[in-house]
């Protein structure tokens, strides 16, 4: 500890340097500069993939810090989607945020500093090897949520949202941390590796685990919005300012997937019997009310929250599937496509929360769904692309929405659950009614607003990059699924 081994931590330590140094600049900047917060924040998020596409490169898994913090491939890979997502949210929100004013006043620049500082905790959330290090991470994370959430304080609907995600959050985040202390107390370390060893002797109270166990599956359902964890997510989604939703909803959960494999599968392996029954009654939970309640939505922000549900009961089922008697190489196959299908659930929910924003102007939100009535006549390019993004959304192919999907049925299928493979076939239908029926308003119904649709150039660029990806890494997956399994398969074996 007198001499701790840098390396693996050089992207966060960036990170947080750079973003001090943002805070500070952007203090002695006026509105008509904000640019250049903007600008610092994209190249400080640059820096940040440089360090970590170094450590993914070299494909090796390295502790340090009394082994509280690691840098394997699977944490590195999530880093670089993490970065990508904040960033492609920078491009997007700049004008909405601007619009409604979030970046004015001497420290307009918070909504980029507190989305780093919520980015840094997510980084730590998926280096943690310790209980110390992953509270710590989340905390930080959740802070800087919070705060964003509120950041539009004359609007009465974001406040309501912050005030319920606040209550709800550190609601959460107590039942994660009595679980931790649980299993402590019972174990006797906070050491992930240690813990398993711990449990895996026979030595510990089984009674005390199973309870810790409840309390930590607890607190991980609601960082991932599932059932009957789930109230929160509709109400702060549609409450939020649209660019915080984006980054409410999307980089998270790659975090959130990235603790989930820390905790459960790395530190309470012994316990998975335990843990894989529960996963499956919230991931049946998930799918079932996430799609159900969404079909009676009319506020696309709103449905779109229920469709997150109903997707994160997919990551479930992948998480689930891993610990069926398999052997190494099919429970590594089932968490790289749970892995696999958070990256594309958070690739296409950058595109259609993008394109909600790029169609906003000052003083108008398009999040209903009336606002997308006769799209194609308006913007058939804007239309398009948001069609493929809701194919996806709905497992259509060659979408990549498509690929993620048979990737976890398959893995589900193997372990010999075919009721649950059926039953999560039929709760993608329903959710494609919901998801088609947006298709259908874009394409057929006559518009009700028929204001010119005015977009940068820089948006353009980047919504067309987005909808390309999810097209052609539907079609050819392999790439992807290729580096989440081997991202995968080095860090279990490590």
């Amino acid at each position: 500890m007198n001499n701790p081994n840098l390396i693996p931590i050089y992207a966060e330590i960036f990170l947080v340097v750079a973003t001090s140094a943002i805070l500070l600049i952007d203090m002695f900047l006026s509105e008509s500069k904000r640019g250049i917060t903007y600008a610092l924040s994209l190249l400080t998020l640059v820096g940040c993939a440089y360090f970590s596409f170094v450590d993914f490169s070299a494909g090796t898994t390295t502790y340090t810090f009394y082994n509280m913090v690691v840098s394997d491939p699977m944490g590195n890979l999530l880093k670089l989607f993490t970065y990508l997502t904040v960033g492609v949210t920078f491009v997007y929100a700049r004008q909405y945020t601007t619009d409604r004013g979030m970046l004015g006043g001497s420290l307009g620049g918070e909504f980029y500093v507190l989305a780093l500082f919520s980015m840094l905790g997510q980084m730590v959330m998926i280096a943690a090897n310790n209980f110390l290090s992953i509270y710590l991470g989340l905390e930080l994370m959740s802070l800087a949520t919070y705060a964003l959430v509120a950041l539009r304080r004359d609007h009465t609907m974001s406040t309501e949202a912050a005030m319920k995600y606040f209550v709800l959050g550190a609601l959460a985040s107590g039942f994660l941390l009595y679980g931790m202390s649980m299993l402590y107390g019972a174990t006797g370390t906070l050491d992930l590796s240690a813990m398993a060893a711990k449990i895996a002797s026979g030595t510990v109270a089984p009674t005390i685990l199973v309870f810790g166990l409840v309390f930590v599956v607890s607190g991980l359902a609601f960082k991932l919005g599932a059932v009957p964890f789930h109230m929160w997510v509709p109400d702060v989604y549609q409450g939020s300012p649209t660019g915080v939703t984006l980054l409410l909803g999307a980089a998270p959960k790659l975090a959130t997937f990235a603790i989930c494999i820390r905790l459960l599968v790395e530190g309470l392996l012994p316990l998975a019997l335990d843990w894989q029954q529960m996963l499956m009654i919230l991931a049946v939970l998930s799918l079932a009310i996430g799609n159900l309640t969404a079909i009676a939505q009319t506020n696309l922000k709103r449905m779109l929250a229920y469709s997150t549900i109903a997707q994160m009961g997919f990551v479930l089922l992948g998480l689930m599937a891993g610990v069926t008697g398999q052997d190494q190489s099919n429970a590594s196959a089932a968490y790289s496509a749970a892995m696999y299908y958070s990256i594309t659930y958070v690739l296409t929910t950058l595109g259609t929360f993008g394109l909600i924003m790029v169609l906003a102007r000052a003083g108008h939100e398009a999040e209903e769904l009336a606002d997308f009535k006769g799209l194609s006549k308006r913007s058939p390019w804007f239309a398009l692309v948001m069609t493929l993004l809701m194919f996806s959304l709905a497992g259509v192919p060659p979408m990549m929405g498509f690929a993620a999907k048979l990737a976890v049925l398959q893995t589900v299928l193997h372990t010999g659950q075919v009721w649950l493979t059926i039953f999560a076939v039929m709760a993608s239908l329903i959710a494609a009614f919901y998801y088609l029926r947006v298709v259908k308003t874009m394409w057929f119904d006559e518009p009700v607003d028929t204001a010119r649709i005015s977009v940068a150039a820089d948006k353009n660029i980047v919504l067309g990059f987005n909808a390309l990806l999810v097209v052609a890494l539907g079609i050819v997956p392999g790439p992807l699924l290729d580096a989440c399994l081997h991202a995968m398969t080095k860090t279990l074996a490590s």
